[in-house]
């Protein structure tokens, strides 16, 4: 897939900025997702596919919450890997419960914002249908970068996706909440 424009880099920099600066984000970078890819670089991956499919389509929608839903739409802050840690239920159906509860926390969400979150795991979710074309856009980026990643074909890590180069190393503990 082509490299987002640079006004549609700029867009998505300024957008993902308040998130992936947050201590819990960056907590999402020690969590693996599918093979080797970090939960922060599929949950990046995503939300650049999506913000591409809508362009590539010419999908009008509302690409703040569009990019936003799809950075957040796993998290759900534990490793799923770990039987003794599985958040709400078995993972692959309850994990977009927990990370709704978890966005919703942290950040604040719209409607758009929490139905990406909360129904991106349809058809598995057979009963949670996307409402909005943001979360049916990011419910196929989520597929397809799902299946790259199993499969060892991606491309990206979790620094392909920083805006102004290689972040410092910093030692990162389990998120804490904010009162």
């Amino acid at each position: 897939m082509k490299k987002l424009s640079s006004d549609e880099q700029r867009f998505f920099d300024e957008t993902v900025k308040p998130i992936i600066d947050s201590t819990q984000m960056k907590y999402t970078r020690k969590l693996i997702q599918h093979g080797n890819v970090s939960v922060f670089a599929h949950c990046m991956a995503v939300a650049a596919y999506s913000l591409r499919i809508a362009d590539i389509f010419g999908i009008k929608c509302d690409k703040k919450s569009l990019v936003r839903g799809a950075l957040l739409h796993d998290f759900f802050l534990y490793d799923w890997h770990k039987v003794n840690n599985i958040g709400d239920g078995l993972h692959g159906f309850a994990h977009p419960n927990t990370a709704s509860k978890n966005a919703f926390k942290y950040f604040r969400l719209n409607k758009i914002e929490l139905d990406i979150i909360r129904k991106h795991m349809w058809p598995l979710t057979l009963t949670k249908l996307p409402k909005y074309r943001e979360s049916w856009i990011v419910c196929a980026a989520d597929k397809y970068c799902s299946t790259v990643e199993t499969l060892g074909l991606n491309s990206y890590g979790d620094f392909t996706f920083y805006p102004v180069g290689r972040p410092r190393r910093v030692q990162l503990k389990q998120p804490v909440q904010k009162h």
